[in-house]
């Protein structure tokens, strides 16, 4: 049975909010019971912001979760504010250009991605991280298939320009390639 709840979270303007709407319109997409629940300061960009995706095969009961099973962490205070509460044996996806912390539980299987990194390689700086992240999630963790995870960046990108489109599905490749070469 499908069952993940994860957990994102950084600072505002990082694309958090929007990497877990788009997690969630992609599991919908696929049929599957979701929740998307975000939270965020009152200053929003530069200030800390964090969600919730649950994608089930089963009705969900709560939107929130107390100890997720996957946890994405961009920013060095949301690892520590966040590491602990992980299951045991969950996934901690950290995006390892700004977390220098090494992950302290031994209990959690570990995916660094040097998400900014990568982006000022393949991508010229630009600032979809966030998309980086997803691809790299996915080629681990296949929380939903990658075309899936395609139409929903079509769908929350509806209305914006084409080459935003176009920039977040090469992020998305970028992500899921460093991943599946071994990076």
């Amino acid at each position: 049975m499908k069952h993940h709840e994860i957990l994102i979270a950084g600072f505002g303007g990082q694309g958090i909010l929007f990497l877990g709407r788009t997690l969630a319109l992609a599991g919908m997409f696929e049929g599957y019971e979701v929740s998307w629940y975000p939270s965020y300061g009152p200053e929003m960009r530069g200030g800390t912001a964090n969600c919730t995706v649950i994608v089930s095969e089963e009705e969900i009961g709560a939107t929130i979760s107390d100890h997720p099973d996957i946890c994405i962490v961009m920013n060095e205070p949301s690892f520590h504010r966040f590491v602990p509460l992980v299951r045991p044996k969950g996934l901690l996806v950290v995006n390892t250009s700004l977390v220098r912390t090494h992950c302290p539980r031994e209990d959690l299987e570990v995916l660094p991605v040097p998400a900014n990194d990568l982006a000022r390689v393949y991508l010229n700086g630009a600032e979809v991280t966030n998309t980086i992240i997803l691809g790299a999630l996915l080629a681990r963790c296949p929380v939903v298939c990658r075309k899936s995870a395609e139409w929903a960046l079509a769908e929350a990108l509806r209305g914006k320009r084409e080459s935003l489109y176009t920039l977040n599905l090469k992020a998305l490749g970028v992500g899921w390639e460093f991943v599946a070469k071994g990076g």
